[in-house]
């Protein structure tokens, strides 16, 4: 809980002072512009990627197939997708990150990992019942 905290309470800051220092280095519209583009770029990267993990759902249900696996992809486009609308650029490239099919997988097994953990300490079932 800590650790959440402290992400919450310093990456704000840190994505602050980036942002200033690059308005100071390019100029405060460029940078102004740089922020709505990745926001509006990620907006259809969170798009395309969300129609096509729904039509490989649709698809693994009509084949009678849990979609666990595009259930992963689907949370880790939605987080991506929330990461692109927050300004800042360290959360921007996160959110890209998460968009990337070939880098989503990394994402993957590490939030497996931390839910695996969770479920395991019984945190998973103290959190929802919060």
């Amino acid at each position: 809980m800590l650790k959440l905290f402290l992400l919450i309470l310093l990456l704000p800051l840190v994505e602050l002072w980036l942002l200033i220092e690059i308005g100071r280095t390019i100029g405060s519209v460029p940078t102004i512009l740089l922020v709505l583009g990745t926001a509006l770029l990620g907006a259809a990267l969170v798009r395309s990627q969300g129609f096509h993990i729904l039509s490989q759902i649709r698809v693994e249900l009509e084949r009678g197939i849990i979609p666990g696996e595009r259930l992963f992809d689907g949370l880790c486009v939605l987080l991506g997708g929330l990461l692109l609308f927050t300004p800042g650029l360290i959360t921007d490239l996160v959110g890209f990150l998460l968009l990337i099919p070939r880098t989503r997988r990394w994402f993957k097994t590490l939030l497996r990992r931390y839910l695996r953990r969770m479920l395991q300490r019984g945190d998973l079932l103290l959190w929802w019942r919060w």
